[in-house]
């Protein structure tokens, strides 16, 4: 079979893409975090709208979790006030529920909560543009809901504010940062018109991903090619070593952000000593992250332990809520692997077959779901305690649980389980209770 032909580059299918949001959408908006990604598609966008003479505004929608770099905010007020002319901005300063993976006391804290105002990392911004608690327009209540069910209440707000015939909300993810986000992308039960950037959401309202294709080379490219503006942590992060698949801006205590966090010690000292003392495990995440006290090298087995011995003591030092939601995990992990059986890697296969172990091999997968690699189902007779295994973290072990608990892993990420930024069940409730309420 030949190679196929390439016939456009991935700024021209961008702009493709936007030509088809442009026509067929009638209410846009933009999510813009203030990271390189989302900085790209707004300019994409913007640069889209002066070619194109496009008088009607779009929306521009930025979710601001108080602990941010200052070049953060220093990018997102130029971006906002430069372009004012194109632009209905909303940048919300809201008391919502952000993702906490640095305690295991706590799965979650909230910004701008006004009777914390003492504690605040830094003074709210100051323009006719910003929505609080004081003059927040929106006819549900926000306080306390979780991050990505507030995304999802604007977005329905604003379909029926704007009172849309159709709504996209245009979000700057791209499939090579992870497997999560491919998926995401990828996942086609329903798309507008079978345009496969977009995703229905709810009736009328889609997600919209116009450089889903694009490698992070790709967009300091774009950057420097166009001489757009972007967020200057980036350079600093550069100066620091920071690889460019690890530049990342995001709320500072959610679970791909502490490998980093470390880097507010040094580049903005004033606000490290402020987030020291807003969220619990801060300090310990930001000097341990990426050390065998949170399991990112080799850890030893206490002596007279098994990794299974080792694994319930560990459940006995968590607080309720948390050991049970690991447990829960855990128990879906066992039955997975010891009943149903579950897919690795050929060469990983060949691996297990070396150890002589008691393990089924059956074959390739039977599912629809599409492998960049060739892949062989195994069941295990009984849950291994630990294995010498190149690819270790893909492979069941109780020492893959013990692990996963000092990582603060609260997603068990580490053991394969497909969410995002929160736990499965949490956001399950969350939807059915608010569905409804819409």
């Amino acid at each position: 079979m030949g190679q196929p032909c390439i016939t456009q580059n991935v700024y021209e299918a961008a702009n493709e893409r936007l030509e088809v949001v442009f026509s067929e959408f009638d209410n846009i908006i933009v999510s813009f975090s203030g990271g390189k990604d989302s900085g790209v598609m707004l300019h994409l966008v913007l640069d889209f709208m002066k070619k194109r003479h496009i008088q009607k505004k779009v929306s521009v929608y930025h979710l601001d979790y108080e602990g941010q770099y200052t070049a953060t905010t220093d990018y997102v007020s130029k971006i906002f006030q430069e372009n004012i002319d194109l632009i209905e901005p909303y940048w919300c300063c809201l008391p919502v529920a952000a993702q906490s993976a640095v305690s295991m006391y706590e799965d979650h804290w909230v910004p701008w909560e006004t009777e914390k105002k003492e504690l605040w990392v830094r003074e709210m911004p100051d323009f006719d543009f910003i929505i609080n608690e004081k003059n927040a327009p929106f006819d549900f209540d926000f306080h306390g809901i979780w991050d990505y069910e507030f995304n999802r209440r604007f977005l329905r707000w604003h379909h029926r504010q704007k009172q849309a015939s159709k709504t996209i909300l245009l979000i700057g993810i791209r499939e090579q940062e992870s497997l999560n986000r491919y998926a995401a992308i990828h996942k086609k039960e329903s798309m507008y018109e079978n345009y496969r950037f977009t995703t229905k959401i709810f009736p009328d309202i889609y997600h919209g991903y116009p450089i889903h294709d694009w490698l992070v080379e790709d967009v300091w490219t774009a950057n420097a090619k166009f001489s757009w503006p972007y967020n200057e942590i980036y350079d600093l992060y550069h100066l620091a070593g920071v690889p460019l698949r690890n530049m990342r801006v995001a709320s500072p205590f959610n679970d791909s952000a502490t490998e980093s966090l470390k880097l507010y010690r040094v580049i903005e000292p004033a606000m490290w000593s402020k987030l020291v003392g807003r969220v619990n495990g801060a300090n310990f995440t930001s000097i341990y992250g990426g050390t065998s006290a949170m399991a990112w090298k080799d850890i030893k087995l206490p002596k007279n332990h098994t990794w299974k011995s080792y694994l319930e003591f560990l459940l006995t030092t968590l607080p309720a809520e948390t050991r049970n939601r690991y447990l829960k995990k855990f128990k879906t992990s066992i039955h997975y692997w010891t009943d149903r059986g579950g897919a690795l890697k050929v060469s990983t296969v060949e691996e297990l077959k070396r150890l002589h172990l008691d393990i089924e091999f059956l074959g390739k997968p039977k599912s629809k779901r599409n492998y960049t690699n060739e892949m062989e189902v195994v069941r295990f007779a009984d849950y291994p305690d630990d294995l010498t295994i190149k690819d270790f973290a893909s492979v069941p072990t109780y020492k893959r649980m013990c692990i996963t608990i000092l990582k603060n892993d609260y997603a068990c990420k580490y053991m394969g389980f497909g969410q995002t930024k929160l736990e499965l069940e949490k956001r399950k409730r969350a939807l059915a209770k608010y569905n409804d309420i819409l």
